[in-house]
């Protein structure tokens, strides 16, 4: 009976479930990593991609609607459109290009300076560079999917419009169109980076109307002045 009164009180002593405790505590942690790890790999084509597409349907449409808003005619807001797609498009791999080349002239310098207070341990200092030479950022591939995502962005409303000859049918058109796709950009946006999706496809809305609205606004008024 001695031996087994002893494994009792060792037992209530010792309870079993503390490491299961210490388990749960961990797993929570586990899991915010593996967020923040799939976070930072998202964020630099996501900005590329969804931003750029969002620049280049708004800024594409409204330029399409300034001219609209002095020419009633067909090919002149097509010109315009087709005209600001591509410029917007290498507009945005240049100026892409360069920033993250600028940014990748950063990391370089400052991983050669973090190489240099590691001469202690040539092996794990050797892993490390490795690892982080395939983490630097591509100024190429952000370049080629600012432009494409720009142009994605800009066939909108050049579609809408390519196909409507009558004038006031052809602005609603434009009008549809790019208000149906600033919704679609703005819950991506929203979606993929984990943010309140209603307030943030409102915002992308509203942004993108008040565009439309200001350079028509201003293209006509100009326009109806005879400068």
């Amino acid at each position: 009976m001695a031996p087994n009164s002893q494994a009792s009180l060792n037992e209530g002593k010792y309870p079993i479930p503390a490491m299961t405790n210490l388990d749960l505590e961990h797993q929570p942690t586990q899991d915010i990593d593996n967020d923040d790890f799939d976070y930072s790999k998202r964020s630099q084509w996501l900005r590329a991609a969804v931003l750029g597409a969002n620049d280049g349907l708004i800024s594409t449409a409204s330029l399409m609607m300034g001219v609209g808003a002095v020419k009633q005619d067909i090919k002149a807001m097509i010109l315009t459109g087709f005209a600001g797609l591509v410029a917007g498009a290498c507009s945005m791999a240049i100026g892409e290009f360069v920033s993250v080349y600028s940014q990748l002239d950063i990391e370089v310098a400052q991983m050669k300076r973090d190489n240099m207070n590691k001469q202690n341990s040539p092996v794990a200092g050797g892993d490390e560079e490795e690892e982080e030479k395939e983490n630097l950022p591509n100024p190429l591939q952000a370049a080629a999917a600012s432009a494409l995502a720009f142009s994605v962005g800009a066939m909108v409303p050049l579609l809408a419009a390519s196909f409507i000859r009558e004038y006031r049918a052809r602005l609603g058109a434009v009008a549809a169109a790019v208000t149906l796709a600033l919704l679609v950009f703005g819950w991506l946006g929203a979606a993929l980076g984990k943010a309140p999706v209603i307030r943030s496809t409102v915002r992308v809305l509203v942004g993108g109307w008040l565009a439309m609205a200001i350079t028509f606004g201003l293209t006509k008024l100009i326009g109806s002045s005879g400068l």
